[in-house]
């Protein structure tokens, strides 16, 4: 299995300005096996540390913050000796301990010739929480589920993923029954590394889907087992609303599918709880389309997302007859498959951000308004044959964007007032 986070990590082990690496992501994206498959093509040895597993090491941090002498125990706990030059050592489930993210100061200070990488399941909801940690010493990188170009090489594919890669429109269009199976298989099976290598291994939906329910159940008992007790109750009940909030035809997240006469007050810890911990992804509507989107928010308006579209699809009890009845899976619950899905590309690009727009009466919507570093592109995201865009053209005229994107089951196509990339190629937005 390939993934193009490894070329994020050699950069960072090549750069004159690196600092601990602290890898953020949801429980089972791939982070530890990620870790160590660079250790092992980088580095002559990799010393590696699980603090949720490994109770002997717990106190590591505790009397104080000297590196040599946590140097010194790492090495006889690992039975090798740690040389800064071809020695990775990581900090896994660093959470888990008392004054294991705050050490990654003293590396960075004291130690700056080491090379150390620190991640953890729950670590986001650590950096939100009251966990003290190093800000402006250490470096961050996030992991997502697979990529569709990283399922496609993980089916053996990769050149069809290098042509979305570097696409040339008429090889592409050759090929696009082909890419467009692979993304019905993508949009049921996802991108959880475990569900997709149990896809590749059998070729067998159902063995993918029970993966995701496992998955599913291992999610669901880390609320009970690390959440605050007085919200568990409400976590779960966001949790469940999840692929209901998703199917109306208004996805603006409402507190009243939740729980009748539902507030914020009630769930908004709720969901910060499971957006820290990167099992949901939260999508603010903006009332203008103007730099820096940001400032055009509105914090009472918003969506939420699934971080992986196979897992929703198993929420969902999606049917795997869905899969092979030509594009209807595109379809399916007005659409929330597909419109999960380009979010999850969509946030791949670490420089965007990622909003949508709505008038003030609520009559036009844009599903997705992307700011990146040069310029906002408003993006509209077509799941059925149907390709009529009224809210998107009164958008395209009252704002004049430089681009406009349709996203959809269509070819690639450059009109006046906007330009269609066929869904298969949203890698390329």
């Amino acid at each position: 299995m390939y993934r193009y986070k490894i070329k994020e990590l050699i950069d960072w082990k090549i750069s004159v300005y690196r600092k601990p690496l602290i890898i953020l992501g949801a429980r089972q994206v791939g982070k530890t096996w990620l870790i160590e498959e660079f250790g092992k093509q980088e580095y002559r040895q990799t010393v590696y540390i699980n603090f949720e597993k490994m109770k002997a090491v717990r106190n590591l941090f505790v009397e104080d913050f000297d590196v040599k002498r946590i140097l010194t125990a790492l090495s006889v706990f690992a039975h090798k000796e740690i040389n800064p030059a071809d020695t990775l050592i990581v900090f896994d489930e660093i959470q888990a301990v008392e004054g294991g993210l705050t050490s990654l100061k003293y590396f960075c200070e004291e130690a700056s010739e080491y090379h150390v990488v620190a991640a953890g399941s729950l670590l986001g909801m650590s950096l939100h929480q009251n966990t003290s940690y190093p800000v402006g010493k250490v470096d961050f990188m996030y992991m997502h589920p697979l990529s569709f170009t990283e399922f496609l090489m993980a089916l053996d594919e990769e050149r069809l993923a290098n042509l979305l890669e570097n696409p040339d429109w008429k090889v592409i269009n050759l090929f696009k029954d082909k890419l467009l199976t692979y993304l019905r298989y993508y949009l049921f099976v996802g991108g959880m590394p475990e569900v997709v290598q149990h896809f590749v291994d059998k070729r067998d939906f159902r063995i993918a889907r029970n993966t995701q329910r496992r998955i599913l159940t291992t999610y669901r008992n880390d609320f009970s087992k690390h959440a605050p007790r007085d919200i568990v109750q409400r976590i779960n009940m966001v949790w469940k609303s999840i692929p209901t909030q998703m199917a109306k035809e208004n996805k603006k997240f409402i507190y009243g599918v939740v729980k009748e006469g539902g507030r914020a007050k009630e769930f908004e810890l709720a969901i910060q709880w499971l957006l820290d911990c990167g099992l949901l992804h939260q999508v603010y509507r903006v009332s203008k389309p103007d730099m820096p989107l940001a400032a055009y928010q509105d914090l009472a308006a918003f969506k939420l997302y699934h971080n992986d579209v196979g897992l929703l699809g198993a929420m969902a009890k999606l049917l795997l007859t869905a899969v092979i009845d030509g594009n209807t899976i595109f379809e399916e619950f007005n659409g929330s498959l597909t419109e999960n899905f380009v979010l999850q590309q969509l946030l791949l690009k670490e420089e965007n951000d990622i909003f949508y727009w709505t008038n003030e009466n609520s009559t036009a919507e844009v599903d997705f308004v992307v700011q990146n570093d040069t310029e906002i592109i408003p993006i509209e995201v077509k799941s059925g044959e149907s390709l009529k865009s009224v809210s998107f053209k009164f958008f395209r005229e009252k704002y004049k964007p430089k681009r406009a994107i349709r996203t959809s089951l269509a070819d690639y196509k450059e009109e006046s007032w906007m330009t269609n990339v066929p869904l298969y190629a949203v890698n390329m937005i």
